[in-house]
């Protein structure tokens, strides 16, 4: 059986990676294979990486306000593609109005600061198991 693999990556010019680094960290440790690509990625980039990565599940840490605009660009650009990978959106400052918009676009799940660990794995690998 092949283990579940998650792209994690930063949009645009958030710099923020220290929750990115340690969900990544989390999801190796409860043996999830981990793709991260990092900060200044584009929407564009992340599609590249899901397809040469064969990712089951994206992860996008949100900690500036770029992600209203970058979640939506990258969920048509995955649809283009014709790739059913789900997208989760993780950060402090994701307001609950902005997680409902991110939701009602097409965003699998939405975790703020104090989403439980366990319950980020177990959502994670619920999404994966698509």
């Amino acid at each position: 059986m092949m283990r579940l693999r998650v792209v994690i990556s930063l949009l645009g010019l958030d710099q923020h990676e220290m929750g990115a680094r340690i969900v990544a960290t989390l999801l190796r440790d409860a043996g999830v294979e981990v793709v991260y690509l990092g900060k200044f990625n584009t929407p564009e980039r992340i599609v590249s990486a899901c397809v040469q990565e064969a990712a089951d599940v994206v992860g996008i840490s949100a900690h500036s306000w770029e992600y209203l605009e970058q979640v939506p660009a990258l969920l048509a650009l995955l649809r283009e593609a014709e790739l059913s990978t789900p997208v989760v959106v993780g950060g402090s400052v994701i307001t609950p109005t902005d997680a409902d918009t991110l939701r009602a676009c097409g965003v699998a799940d939405v975790f703020g600061p104090d989403t439980q660990s366990a319950s980020i794995v177990e959502r994670i690998r619920a999404l994966g198991a698509h």
